[in-house]
């Protein structure tokens, strides 16, 4: 609040009220602007602190001159990124992958992208691990009461067996949460299509037909394309990347070269490869371990042989427009497919499956090994239960005695 009292000269600002002020130079006295001022006290604030925001004339000028104003005063300086959002996280006014969830929102380009990660952010993946990790604390619990009260009364017999239980249910659940195709991680970096196929087959003019502008150069010579080229495509609030790359052949020239090698790694991760042939066909075989639709460019210039037998799924031409309604058509439908493809909470990004690989890892240990090794039993619960936690960046190792105690009633 300091700063702002002293660039409006001590003038009551009321608590959450959007109030009206004239702004001067805490130096100078000098008017910067006449804007609105809002003061959030904390802790009912987004970080947690006292926060002021200050809605001003959107000038460029306006902007710098209040900026400059505040590095002027002792202590201030400008925010880093995130630095709002860190300062929430540290005040427990979001966990870890509430925060992504955040950042996927300002993110978000399509209405599914938006609606997933406001889901996210407030707190449905954060939840389901959260009820994981406890379900893990009371399964340690379980193990460590058999291990170091067994002789109290109120410790049940068969602790170990209560603890199997409650993993299997829980590794069953991961199992079926990981084999979920990626469609979180898919909605949320966008459904990969690649435009491949022999030189000279139309793939830069598909690319800037579906794009709607010219993206990739356009040439008669063969060749042209050297390296991968994207856009971002918003089909019916599904995202959509779509990649031009180099005509596949064999060439003497090394960068050409570099441009295939990299052709055949976008293929290889590509969600679909949309595989294009000319009109005088091709002798290219058809990327095997890919999902291939084969498309006839270039159909405004006459029939298509059929290489190898494989039946083309669609024509196009970029020149004329034909075909691009319903290749648009069925890549929303492929993408809608890849996204919508399963029920309960998807996985949003790479960080969260491997902590959850990681957990799964260690439950499946603990339920393949020798449970009369119980110490080493409940270090693989701890391991899983740690992986969890690191989602959420919530651990907590005193929940564990927590439990214990509270469960079995010991010292009473």
């Amino acid at each position: 609040m300091l700063a702002i009292e002293r660039m409006t000269r001590g003038a009551a600002i009321p608590p959450r009220t959007a109030t009206l002020r004239i702004l001067r130079h805490p130096a100078s006295s000098e008017i910067l602007d006449r804007g609105l001022v809002t003061w959030f006290p904390g802790p009912s604030s987004f970080t947690g602190e006292d926060v002021v925001e200050i809605s001003l004339h959107g000038g460029r000028a306006v902007v710098a001159s209040v900026l400059s104003a505040l590095e002027d005063l002792e202590g201030y300086r400008h925010a880093e990124a995130g630095a709002f959002t860190r300062r929430a996280f540290e005040a427990g006014k979001f966990d870890l992958a509430e925060v992504e969830g955040l950042a996927d929102l300002v993110a978000a380009e399509t209405e599914v992208q938006r609606r997933q990660a406001l889901a996210q952010a407030e707190g449905l993946q954060s939840r389901l691990y959260e009820g994981w990790r406890a379900g893990l604390v009371e399964a340690m619990a379980l193990v460590e009461a058999g291990i170091d009260f067994s002789d109290e009364a109120d410790v049940a017999v068969n602790a170990f067996g209560l603890a199997r239980e409650r993993v299997v249910s829980i590794a069953t659940d991961m199992a079926r949460h990981l084999a979920d195709g990626r469609r979180g991680e898919i909605l949320r970096d966008g459904f990969r299509v690649v435009l491949a196929g022999p030189v000279n087959a139309g793939k830069s003019s598909l690319l800037n037909a579906l794009a709607e502008r010219p993206v990739a150069i356009v040439s008669e010579e063969e060749g042209t394309t050297r390296d991968v080229i994207e856009v971002r495509l918003d089909l019916d609030g599904y995202p959509v990347i779509v990649a031009d790359t180099a005509g596949i052949r064999e060439t003497s020239s090394a960068v050409e070269r570099e441009g295939i090698l990299r052709a055949r790694h976008a293929i290889e991760f590509a969600d679909l490869t949309l595989w294009l042939v000319p009109p005088d066909g091709s002798d290219l075989e058809v990327p095997q371990g890919a999902t291939v639709v084969t498309i006839a460019s270039k159909a405004d210039l006459g029939r298509h042989g059929e290489p190898f037998g494989a039946s083309v799924d669609l024509a196009v031409s970029a020149k004329s427009g034909a075909g691009i309604a319903e290749l648009v058509a069925l890549l929303s439908r492929r993408a809608r497919a890849a996204i919508d493809s399963g029920a309960g909470t998807p996985i949003t990004s790479a960080r969260h499956r491997a902590l959850v690989t990681e957990a799964r890892t260690a439950l499946e240990t603990f339920l393949a090994s020798d449970p009369s090794d119980a110490e080493l039993r409940a270090e693989d619960l701890r391991i899983a239960a740690a992986a969890l936690g690191r989602i959420t960046g919530r651990v907590d190792v005193e929940d564990v005695l927590d439990q214990v105690f509270r469960r079995f009633c010991i010292g009473k």
